[in-house]
């Protein structure tokens, strides 16, 4: 039986069956809506309002409700992952198929934490705004209004209550700005269930540990440390024949080399990438004659190390394409719809970097395993140490409103291609994740605007803070300064601090190089940055990498971490921490050389590293100041 908790004033219940609103008062019965939004404001109303159920209404663990003609409510008490911790399994049923389900869950007086990416990133969610739209990975490059590349079906609210939806659930999901985010049961012929699993633990941090070791499972396995101290330059140079590319490499090496920033890794797009490995696609006959000094020597950007980028998509003018075509390999090797009428099936065409694309299918093993052979050639045909993959975001299916094959519903296409790359090796990188936080892959963030604001600089660390809670926490950040058209291209202040926050993350990644966007000094700064990385947070990564392959506990965590009762953390989207013992709290408003500095912790004692003054831990530092050579950051002493 569940645990008995006191409850308060009991609120009215809203829910929505079809078009008609239907409001009704709490008379002792679970209602439908009302579960997850009283249980969001008064912790514990389940167990409350099961208990005062009649004894033939809740037995073994169970609790079933009918509302009228509309809907059946199902409540089961599960086993508890942690001592002190309650959950349920919650499932709701239309009775009829025109009802559509909408539990919401309120921002009043909770914060939440979780759920998707977004282009304007906020910590926490209280503050996003979304329509209601299927809750599955996209791309915000073509959708700049839709959830980002990496999700989790978890929503964690600071009164330590979890709500966990899986992945075989049909969803759509909205976010209200400091009102309310709901599930939302699909519309269609059948009626849809919306079942989900609710738990309260003591607090929000108590919550965090027992989710993050549900999300990644029992086995995890760590992607290639040896990236996290190794800088990223992304190569921008002349792409118009892979002798011009070759040139540019090398001249950037030269120029990285002359600068004393000739260790790291030079990455290569994928439009570069498929220029440069064209001879392996030219016919035998051809490439004998071909002249071997026009081949690719990696040692040429010696000792920095080639990554290349791959793709899941293929134009349908590309030499894949039409090979796959000649072959009679396009249903089995690329998505296809479903054949109408008897007919034949024929491709499910996509739109990719502006071009009409074929999209592998990951589905089939034949097709996963050409794609991942190919991949291995390349990479061994150009000497490149790391495989980047773009483009595993998304149901290509639902973008052409056409209803996704059981085995691709969701963000099974994603979850597919991410086990499969993972066979590469450690040294790859994905665009994309979905219940995929324990595969040995490296995730690159989404492309940030060159501005101040949170599509920007300023949505970095709710980021950051968001893919590690969902047990992300081996990402590359994108490049210093930002990589998308923004307010503020060309501003060395907002380089200066983009800089300052990566130097405390996984991998240093730089699109524009210092010499060419500042002033000599960041060049300086610069070379001082990438030492800090590798002597301070290098070390402290793969030390707290052990806590998340045993318990999957975030490395970059929230300062509520350490305070999980004090209501001053919940809502602090610009410090984080890195374990448990440095406390990092950047600058990401322009012009600023002070702020107000929270450092959790009660009863703790933390020193400022560059100073090395002393300050008790559940305080907070007024008008701290922070020049513009200077990031505060703190250690926690005791």
């Amino acid at each position: 039986m569940p645990l008995a908790r006191p409850a308060g004033h009991l609120p009215e219940a809203a829910w929505t069956s079809g078009f008609r609103e239907m409001t009704e008062p709490w008379k002792g019965a679970v209602g439908c809506l009302g579960v997850a939004v009283f249980f969001a404001m008064t912790i514990g109303i389940i167990s409350w309002q099961a208990l005062e159920q009649p004894p033939e209404e809740w037995e073994g663990g169970r609790f079933c409700y009918a509302w009228e003609e509309d809907a059946e409510l199902h409540l089961s008490l599960e086993p508890p992952p942690a001592p002190a911790t309650e959950c349920y399994s919650v499932q709701w049923t239309p009775l009829r198929p025109d009802v559509v389900l909408k539990d919401c869950f309120s921002m009043a007086n909770v914060s939440w934490y979780g759920g998707p990416s977004m282009g304007a990133q906020r910590w926490p969610l209280n503050g996003a705004d979304s329509p209601v739209q299927p809750l599955v990975t996209g791309d915000l490059g073509t959708n700049p209004t839709g959830y980002g590349p990496l999700l989790e079906r978890l929503f964690l609210g600071s009164t330590g209550v979890t709500v966990t939806v899986a992945p075989d659930v049909p969803l759509l999901l909205s976010l209200e700005r400091e009102r309310q985010f709901c599930l939302v049961s699909p519309a269609g012929p059948a009626a849809q269930p919306l079942r989900y699993r609710l738990c309260l633990s003591p607090d929000v941090a108590a919550a965090a540990r027992h989710t993050g070791s549900r999300l990644a499972g029992p086995a995890r396995a760590l992607p290639d440390t040896a990236l996290l101290g190794s800088p990223i330059w992304r190569y921008h140079g002349p792409a118009g024949s892979a002798a011009k590319i070759k040139r540019g490499l090398r001249a950037l090496a030269r120029r990285l080399k002359r600068h004393g920033l000739q260790e790291g890794v030079l990455a290569l797009g994928e439009r570069g990438t498929a220029i440069l490995a064209a001879a392996d696609h030219i016919v035998p006959e051809r490439r004998k004659r071909q002249d071997s000094a026009q081949g690719w020597d990696p040692s040429a950007i010696a000792p920095l190390q080639l990554a290349i980028t791959l793709s899941p998509y293929a134009s349908i003018a590309s030499p894949l394409f039409l090979r796959s075509l000649q072959d009679g390999d396009t249903e089995s090797r690329w998505l296809s719809l479903p054949p109408q009428h008897g007919g034949c099936s024929v491709p499910l065409l996509s739109t990719w970097k502006g071009r009409l694309c074929a999209r592998l299918n990951v589905t089939s093993e034949a097709a996963l395993g050409w794609y991942l052979a190919r991949a291995r050639r390349l990479r061994q045909l150009l000497g490149a140490v790391y495989v980047a993959v773009e483009g595993a975001e998304g149901n290509s299916f639902l973008q052409r409103a056409v209803p996704p094959p059981a085995e691709l519903d969701g963000d099974r296409y994603t979850g597919a291609l991410a086990a499969a790359l993972a066979t590469l090796g450690n040294a790859t990188i994905i665009s994309a994740g979905a219940s995929s936080s324990h595969l040995p892959l490296f995730v690159q963030m989404s492309p940030r605007r060159a501005d101040w604001s949170h599509a920007g600089l300023k949505g970095l660390v709710p980021s950051v803070l968001h893919y590690s809670l969902l047990g992300y926490s081996f990402f590359i950040p994108d490049a210093v300064g930002g990589s998308l058209d923004g307010d503020s291209p060309g501003d060395p202040e907002l380089y200066v601090r983009w800089l300052q926050i990566v130097t405390f993350l996984p991998v240093m990644a730089f699109g524009t190089p210092p010499w060419l966007c500042c002033d000599a000094w960041v060049l300086n700064l610069t070379r001082q940055c990438i030492q800090r990385h590798r002597d301070l947070v290098v070390p402290l990564i793969r030390k707290y990498s052990e806590e998340w392959l045993s318990s999957g506990s975030p490395i970059f965590r929230p300062p509520w971490w350490l305070s999980p009762s004090d209501p001053t953390a919940f809502t602090i989207e610009d410090e984080f921490l890195i374990g448990d013992e440095v406390l990092v709290a950047p600058i990401t408003e322009k012009g600023q050389r002070w702020r107000d500095i929270y450092l959790p912790g009660a009863g703790q004692v933390w020193s400022d590293a560059r100073t090395a003054r002393a300050f008790h831990g559940g305080t907070v530092l007024r008008n701290y100041s922070a020049g513009l050579a200077e990031v505060p950051f703190f250690v926690r002493t005791s």
